[in-house]
């Protein structure tokens, strides 16, 4: 800083601002190419070590991603034969279903970027209170049957089963894909499309969808069951890496600044990059506090 001083003392003021402005570029110029060569290398770093320590076989990588972010009890999932799906009837619910809303809105909407209408927007917080109430509903039985004695003076509203777990954890998966895909479009497209993502109609085909899927998984037959595996772990590893995609957009300070997706390659490896190490760092932790790949030692039901 001192130097550049010195020297812009014997340049005529009216040329400084130009040359200030090239050393920027410059600067800014070098530290994206570092970032180019950076981020592969940490991503294939956080990926591997990922690798190394989650369990054996594909079903077995999946698990690994539902034990970072769900509780995995047994009586309250899903199976394959006697094998648990990754994620919890709730959490498969929810991210299969934000995950496939996802894919839908890319399909049908395209950059467009408005959010739903005030009466799409009142139906998807429907969804969420569904979510919070059978939610908190399960809970409540969860910590009667692991403490007995204990909160006996809270009544539950009912008896908590799966398919509730399933139908209210979809429609929050609905009510997250609905409002961040959107955003997303917002947030990256020079030229976005200011129309709204879900309209009536499409959404409307979006949740008649999922209840058909929905009752599909509750066939428990090993042909949808495997898929829904497959996608429920992706749909919470893509929701994690578009949160941190966005994030290092916001950042980095190119919001706005992107025309087609070819150009996300960088901010999206960036957030696969966070999300392994964060899925890396909680999979390592559980694993070390608790001695099991499985749903948390004592907690059943």
């Amino acid at each position: 800083m001192h130097h550049t001083a010195e020297l812009t003392s014997f340049l005529p003021s009216h040329l400084i601002p130009h040359i200030m402005g090239s050393m920027n570029i410059n600067q800014t110029s070098r530290f994206q190419s570092i970032l180019k060569w950076f981020i592969p290398v940490a991503a294939i770093f956080a990926f591997a070590a990922w690798m190394y320590i989650s369990p054996e076989g594909a079903l077995g990588k999946l698990d690994a991603i539902g034990y970072a972010v769900c509780h995995r009890i047994d009586a309250r999932s899903f199976h394959i034969g006697d094998r648990q799906l990754p994620l919890c009837a709730r959490c498969t619910g929810e991210f299969y279903a934000a995950g496939f809303a996802l894919i839908f809105q890319a399909f049908m909407s395209g950059k467009r970027s408005k959010l739903p209408s005030r009466g799409i927007i009142a139906v998807l917080v429907l969804f969420f209170l569904a979510f919070g109430v059978d939610g908190s509903n399960s809970y409540l039985y969860l910590l009667k049957q692991t403490s007995p004695g204990a909160l006996e003076g809270i009544p539950n509203l009912y008896i908590p089963n799966n398919v509730l777990r399933l139908f209210t954890g979809s429609g929050m998966g609905i009510a997250l894909a609905a409002v961040l895909y959107p955003i997303v479009n917002q947030t990256l497209w020079r030229e976005a499309d200011d129309r709204p993502a879900l309209e009536w109609k499409s959404f409307g085909i979006l949740v008649g969808l999922i209840v058909i899927l929905n009752l599909l998984i509750l066939a428990d037959s090993p042909i949808i069951l495997y898929p829904i595996a497959y996608l429920s772990a992706l749909g919470t590893l893509s929701l994690l890496v578009i949160v941190f995609a966005i994030l290092w957009i916001m950042i980095m300070r190119q919001d706005n600044t992107f025309e087609n997706p070819r150009q996300l390659w960088l901010p999206l490896l960036s957030g696969f990059t966070l999300a392994m190490l964060m899925i890396l760092s909680i999979d390592l932790l559980r694993l070390q506090l608790t001695g099991t790949w499985s749903g948390f030692p004592g907690l059943s039901g």
